[in-house]
């Protein structure tokens, strides 16, 4: 059972219904039969038939009087002291009930074993004497509602704790009248409020009389009854509650840690394609598009409804993971703890996206999601090596096919940026002074990294089980013969966490070495292909630091030379206004060439921005056509390369 009961009415008239009820109670109060029979040591005999019934009376009258220590003690052991009490107790805290204010606050006053400051035991948060008269007359006269909260403790409490006289609950009560107000939805300038200290034997208690100035203000909801128990609870149970806050604080943060955690491993299996969840990838999916096309701040309280929905379920869907449902519960269970200093019935955990204690995660969700749009979490490569031709020709150089994820190549805008269109800010060179060379383009499409690129995604057709240990040797053994592409994947596997611990400082580190590698190539001989790639490093902060203006210059030369793959990314860069300025009618155009080129996510592109008028004319049929244009694209690419991504968006 709770260790503080507060109890909390309001003074009214009572009902026609009950009279006849309360006027038998009235009669018990003045003659006090049950406890004139406790004589000569009978008290620990049974409780007599007269109590009884009298107990029953009151639990059908009052029945929070429940709640009441006096009862607990009841049922353990019923004997006449012990249902002597109870009845006492529970007539007195249901006075409000009985009688009217002015008899009540005599009563609370005056009664026996009260501890009295002057000639009766009334008190506020002040220093002068209080006249019982005038305040009487005061209270009794109000036009508004008056709240009777009653507070009760058990006995070694309030003698270990030192809440066993008036002095004392005169000091908690005053520092606490502000909140007292706030949940009692008073200003705090209008609120009055009177107390008696009760010294009982058993269960010692304080009476107290709240009201507003303002008859017109105040009410008190299930919640502020909630809150002033909590707070009344910490501040007299502050030392023995100190391990458990603590505990409290601990498990909150283990558990922040550990969602924060998960969220990235399935951030990683989305971009392996091997994430099991098909919920969580279409709502974070659905999220990051959504926060791409959204103005004002990325926070949870910033966004609208629609989107806080969406985060909220994101949130309840993470929490079905066995180990942040794991942490929850502990957390929860340390709270059960502290609220069953207060409360009966400790409340139930409600879902992880309504605990106000971990607002954090539902941004850190987020912001996860404005990542994936952003270009932090990249697609760079198909799923199986079947997508991937064979090594380019030094008459038609052609990079192996890759296949940007819808918005991995679109970076959400985190400054205002402003420049000029690219074609206009002179760059590195136009085609005429770029001065390619005749050496060969690079060989990097070896045998060796066809086998690891199987080994990484696996590759059914042909027998390939995924093996991410004869991955890594694959990829180390050509990153050491100076093969940029092995060394980014090497980098990306540290990243993910792909056959060893994720290690963001290795990734750089690798991811560094390819950018190097793919910048001495671009100066051996310029290519469309390095360009690309180089261009994406930058947009996405690999192996250097992310610069959108660098990513621009280097996609904007790859696209000069028709390359698809850098038209669709440097649309995204126009679209949101990333290195350049914000031209979304240009960044239209650009996915316009790549689609002309027969890759299907600009088509899909193209159809969003059909569809809602942006950057373009609002044209349905045109917006179904290039749907449909995607759909038969990614269901070609999905038969090349069977890869689960495509497979989802299918």
């Amino acid at each position: 059972m709770a260790r503080i009961v507060v109890k909390n009415g309001f003074i009214m008239g009572g009902s026609s219904k009950t009279a006849a009820h309360l006027d038998y109670l009235v009669k018990y109060i003045a003659t006090r039969e049950g406890v004139e029979m406790i004589k000569n040591g009978r008290e620990l005999w049974h409780a007599t038939r007269k109590q009884q019934t009298l107990v029953d009376e009151i639990l059908r009258e009052f029945p929070d009087s429940q709640e009441l220590f006096e009862y607990e003690d009841y049922l353990a052991n019923p004997n006449r002291e012990n249902a002597s009490e109870f009845i006492t107790i529970a007539l007195e805290q249901n006075l409000d009930k009985i009688g009217d204010r002015e008899k009540y606050l005599d009563y609370i006053a005056n009664r026996p074993r009260v501890e009295k400051f002057d000639s009766h035991g009334l008190f506020n948060g002040g220093d002068e004497p209080l006249v019982l008269a005038h305040v009487a007359e005061e209270v009794s006269t109000h036009a508004g509602n008056v709240w009777t909260p009653i507070i009760s403790l058990r006995r070694e409490d309030a003698a270990r704790l030192g809440y066993d006289n008036a002095h004392a609950w005169k000091a908690l009560l005053s520092s606490k009248a502000l909140e007292f107000a706030e949940n009692l939805k008073i200003h705090s300038d209008h609120l009055k409020w009177y107390a008696a200290f009760h010294n009982e034997s058993h269960h010692p208690h304080v009476h107290m009389i709240c009201y507003s100035t303002d008859p017109t203000e105040g009410y008190l909801t299930r919640q502020g009854i909630r809150k002033m128990k909590s707070s009344l609870a910490q501040e007299i149970f502050r030392q023995e509650l100190l391990p458990l806050y603590e505990e409290k604080s601990q498990r909150r943060d283990e558990l922040k840690e550990q969602a924060a955690t998960t969220m990235r491993e399935l951030i990683r299996e989305m971009k392996n394609g091997v994430l099991q969840n098909d919920r969580m990838e279409q709502l974070m999916t659905h999220l990051s598009e959504r926060l791409q096309n959204s103005s004002g701040k990325k926070q949870y309280g910033y966004l609208r409804p629609e989107l806080k929905n969406v985060v909220d379920q994101i949130v309840d869907e993470l929490a079905k993971d066995s180990r942040v449902s794991e942490a929850y519960r502990l957390w929860w269970e340390t709270m059960g703890k502290i609220e069953a200093v207060y409360t009966e019935k400790p409340s139930d955990p409600p879902p992880l996206s309504q605990c106000p204690d971990f607002k954090p995660i539902r941004n850190m969700v987020i912001q996860e999601a404005v990542n994936i749009g952003s270009g932090t979490m990249t697609f760079e490569e198909p799923a199986s090596v079947d997508a991937i031709p064979q090594e380019p020709e030094p008459a038609d150089p052609t990079p192996p096919e890759t296949e940007p994820e819808d918005g991995a190549d679109v970076p959400q805008p985190q400054d205002d940026v402003t420049s000029e269109p690219l074609k206009k800010r002179g760059f590195r060179g136009s085609d005429s002074s770029r001065g390619r060379g005749k050496s060969p383009y690079p060989d990097w499409w070896t045998d060796e990294y066809k086998q690891a690129k199987q080994y990484l995604y696996g590759d059914e057709d042909n027998g390939v089980s995924r093996d991410f240990a004869e991955a890594r040797a694959l990829f180390l053994s050509e990153s050491e013969n100076g093969n940029p592409l092995a060394m980014y994947d090497f980098g990306r596997m540290f990243a993910d966490g792909l056959g060893c611990e994720a290690d963001a400082e290795e990734a750089q580190r690798w991811y560094a070495e390819a950018l190097g590698g793919f910048h001495a190539a671009e100066d051996n001989k310029p290519w469309k292909y390095t360009e690309y790639r180089i261009g994406k490093m930058y947009a996405a902060g690999l192996g250097t630091e992310q610069d959108y203006y660098q990513a621009a210059d280097w996609l904007s030369l790859s696209a000069d030379e028709k390359y698809k793959y850098a038209q669709y990314s440097l649309g995204g860069l126009y679209y949101h206004g990333k290195g350049v300025e914000q031209n979304r009618e240009y960044a239209f155009d650009l996915y316009t060439r790549a689609a002309d080129q027969h890759f299907p996510y600009a088509s899909f592109e193209l159809g969003k921005m059909l569809r809602d008028g942006v950057g373009c004319e609002k044209n349905s049929a045109e917006s179904n056509r290039h749907f449909k244009k995607a759909f038969l694209g990614f269901t070609d690419l999905e038969k090349q390369s069977h890869d689960d991504k495509l497979q989802y968006r299918l």
